[in-house]
């Protein structure tokens, strides 16, 4: 356990047998967010097989999964066996601001965003996360301030995240200023551009292109600031890609209803992603499936690399 941890409550933090073990041995282990998980994520039934298909990936390359999430009043770094459902059922979504409050109230599930998940895999000792997609500035910005905390966390703790880019509807030339200034090392894994989650391309190059595992965890150990992460963006396989002209149709659509109804914040993100499901018929939730399963696969990669 981290320096950062050592300040909560013994029953605060609970790490499942397995993970404690990983850690104790210095085995790899792949930190994962459980928003993607829930019924917020991905609708059932394939948020369960997008957990399935993520920790399988994560096996299969020789590292271990762990889940992050809130259960009974505890941060939980990886689940114990029937503990799954619960996630998946889960409807209550926790940033890193959130952790201390749903342990405070002591919720019964709580399920964990990109910054808490990383937050949480800092405080243990895990340095690879793997997601499907970070948040960061978005559109308008410059109006209503509305900036993840995902961007944060990246700055703030030391973990490589492996994800398919951000959010294609995203201010993304203005994310990846925002990274730049917070020092935080943007990689693109074999690929010379930031993908936009669904799609390959933003169109922006991203800073530093990686051949291999090794080269990332070597970026790792080298960063200058101590405290901050690297983000590792992985595109999504070229067979799982959307059509980019059809994709950028409906996210304007989907944006001009979002701003007509109100709609800001947290809320953005799902209903975005709900729009676009209806308007790729279902597409859009089998090329989420892809990325992550991939992201999964890469983070393990990197994840025995750093172990090593």
């Amino acid at each position: 356990m981290t320096e950062q941890a050592a300040h909560l409550p013994a029953t605060a933090l609970r790490v499942s047998e397995a993970v404690a073990t990983a850690l104790a041995e210095g085995r790899p282990i792949v930190a994962m967010e459980s928003t993607i998980f829930s019924s917020l994520g991905l609708p059932s039934p394939a948020n369960l097989e997008a957990l399935r298909r993520c920790e399988a990936a994560v096996t299969a390359a020789g590292a271990l999964p762990a889940v992050t999430a809130i259960l009974d009043g505890q941060a939980r770094i990886g689940l114990e066996p029937g503990e799954e459902l619960r996630v998946l059922a889960g409807t209550r979504k926790v940033a890193e601001r959130d952790i201390a409050v749903a342990l405070a109230e002591r919720i019964e599930v709580g399920v964990t965003t990109v910054s808490a998940s990383v937050a949480l895999a800092h405080a243990v000792g895990i340095e690879v996360f793997a997601t499907g997609g970070i948040g960061g500035v978005h559109r308008q910005a410059e109006i209503t301030g509305d900036i993840s905390a995902d961007l944060d966390a990246l700055a703030n703790h030391p973990v490589v995240t492996v994800c398919a880019g951000a959010k294609a509807f995203l201010d993304l030339p203005r994310t990846l200023e925002y990274l730049e200034a917070a020092g935080v090392p943007v990689l693109g894994w074999q690929h010379d551009w930031f993908p936009a989650f669904y799609t390959r391309s933003s169109g922006l190059p991203v800073p530093h292109r990686v051949e291999s595992a090794a080269v990332v965890a070597r970026v790792l150990r080298n960063r200058i600031r101590a405290r901050s992460g690297v983000l590792l963006t992985v595109p999504v396989p070229e067979a799982d890609e959307l059509d980019a002209e059809h994709l950028a149709g409906a996210l304007e659509a989907a944006l001009a209803d979002s701003a007509a109804q109100g709609i800001t914040g947290a809320a953005v993100t799902p209903f975005i992603l709900g729009r676009i499901g209806e308007a790729t018929a279902g597409a859009s939730v089998p090329a989420n499936l892809a990325l992550a399963e991939n992201n999964a696969r890469v983070a393990a990669l990197v994840a025995i690399e750093l172990a090593g």
